[in-house]
């Protein structure tokens, strides 16, 4: 009679571990953890887009006091620096913690500090409410700042899940284009709170255009307790292990300069572009007379020109590769910002203000196309898993410092103009416009072609490199000592 092998041998009577049976998962069960990661950017456009509507109103509102205050200077910005120190924090906590977890705690801070930026108040002194809503901004920006880098690179390693050849079309359309939308709304809401308000009762269109921008990170936050971390996490986290950050800074270091220098020329140009939404208006209305539903009104049509970009542009990146649709798109948008900025004496007329408005449309559609849609995912998917947060949110905070960098460069590029309207106005859009093409070099040059496979790949890349140099990787995965690959319990060094 021959001897009967035990279930757990092979061929040759070794001992190998059983792999789990996976059961394939729905495509509501795959797409569910995606949304839930991605959505809340949705936060970061309503919240950021809205406070230029707050700060119309607080000025019609408030006349010399508020021009005479502090807080004009900083309400508008000071959410970039909490968003900043955000992206650090949680870009660390989504590595060494944990991604849901930190998605969790970044909603319950945006949520907080978002009703109390509507209920700002200081004991019925007007500067003083000023300032307490501009304290309040900050910590709302440290929350955004931890959507970021725990959602984004959670969304990026829950779509591996996710039909190949549909990857970066549902992760664009569940990060940027969630940004675009909230920047819609954000213009969109208070237009329709005014409109109920009959453009009167101030205070109150400002405090519910703000408190609304709360509802959604409630919705978001009760979805979020039911996901659970990434799989990808799970197998190759490092948060039980010591980061070997000079392998890491040797491995990817020139990799990060690339793409957060990318970020940072996206972000410090984009500002430049809003000088054009101002020129639109002004030919159309009187921003000093007109009711405020005809400002909010067209300022969410201007919103509206991100979404043919965004959601257009989203199967592009599957089809032709994040890295070649980000080139295209920048180099597309530097041709549009050159002939803006060249034909600016004929467009900038009253009589030509809707050749205008669609030639800016396309501009606009071509930057989300490119670097909007493309940056975020291209940040998500050339690291590895381990360290994919921290790297992730550096890239995002050097975009976010080149968004203030740009609010507070750009006046002096316009002033280079001297008396002359049309310089100043054609100056930011040929620096813009240049730096779109440096951008589309740095892309081709510095970084790697991005397939639906990427994040494991870079998994595999950056085991062999530890591996290579000394490092224990069964160290690496949620579980404290597990090798992945067998299923077997193992004992690493720790």
């Amino acid at each position: 009679m021959a001897e009967r092998k035990s279930p757990d041998s092979g061929a040759d009577g070794a001992r190998v571990a059983e792999q789990p049976v996976q059961e394939k998962k729905s495509f509501w069960k795959s797409i569910l953890p995606v949304i839930a990661c991605g959505a809340g950017l949705f936060s970061d456009g309503y919240i950021n887009n809205v406070i230029g509507s707050v700060v119309t109103i607080l000025a019609i509102q408030y006349g010399d006091v508020w021009k005479s205050s502090n807080a004009k200077n900083y309400l508008g910005d000071i959410a970039f620096a909490g968003t900043v120190v955000g992206q650090l924090v949680f870009g660390y906590l989504s590595d060494k913690w944990s991604r849901m977890n930190s998605l969790i705690l970044s909603t319950i801070i945006l949520l907080i500090f978002t009703a109390l930026t509507a209920g700002s108040y200081y004991h019925g002194d007007a500067v003083g409410m000023f300032n307490m809503l501009t304290a309040w901004r900050f910590f709302v920006g440290i929350g955004i700042g931890g959507e970021y880098p725990a959602g984004s690179v959670g969304a990026a390693e829950s779509t591996s899940e996710l039909k190949s050849g549909t990857r970066n079309t549902w992760f664009i359309l569940f990060t940027n284009t969630m940004i675009d939308w909230g920047f819609v709304f954000g213009a969109f809401v208070p237009y329709v709170v005014a409109a109920a308000c009959q453009n009167q009762h101030l205070s109150t269109i400002w405090r519910t255009s703000l408190g609304i921008g709360a509802v959604f990170p409630a919705v978001l936050l009760v979805l979020r307790f039911f996901v659970e971390e990434p799989e990808e996490f799970q197998k190759h986290s490092m948060k039980h292990a010591k980061t070997p950050y000079l392998l890491v800074l040797r491995f990817y270091g020139f990799r990060l300069f690339i793409v957060s220098l990318i970020w940072f020329i996206y972000d410090f140009s984009a500002y430049s572009f809003g000088i054009y939404s101002s020129t639109i208006l002004a030919n159309i209305f009187n921003s000093s007379t007109a009711p405020l539903t005809t400002v909010f009104g067209w300022n969410t049509v201007i919103n509206l020109f991100y979404i043919p970009g965004t959601m257009l542009g989203a199967p592009i990146s599957d089809l032709i590769g994040p890295r070649y649709a980000l080139a295209a798109g920048v180099t597309l948008q530097a041709i549009v910002g050159f002939i803006m900025a060249a034909c600016y004496n004929r467009l900038a007329q009253p009589a030509m203000v809707g050749a205008f408005t669609v030639v800016y449309g396309i501009f606009l559609s071509l930057g989300e196309l490119g670097a909007g849609n493309n940056i975020g995912l291209i940040a998500a998917k050339t690291c590895a898993t381990g360290v994919r947060g921290q790297y992730y949110g550096i890239a995002a905070a050097v975009g976010k410092i080149g968004a203030f960098v740009g609010t507070w460069v750009f006046p002096y590029i316009v002033a280079a103009g001297g008396g002359s309207e049309t310089l100043s106005a054609q100056y930011p859009f040929w620096v813009s416009s240049s730096l779109c093409v440096l951008s589309a070099v740095l892309v081709l040059v510095g970084l790697p072609q991005i397939g639906q496979d990427t994040i494991a790949e870079e998994d595999r890349k950056f085991r062999e490199y530890l591996e290579g140099n000394g490092y224990d990787t069964r160290q690496l995965g949620l579980r404290r000592g597990e090798g992945m690959e067998s299923g077997e319990v193992v004992v690493g060094k720790m």
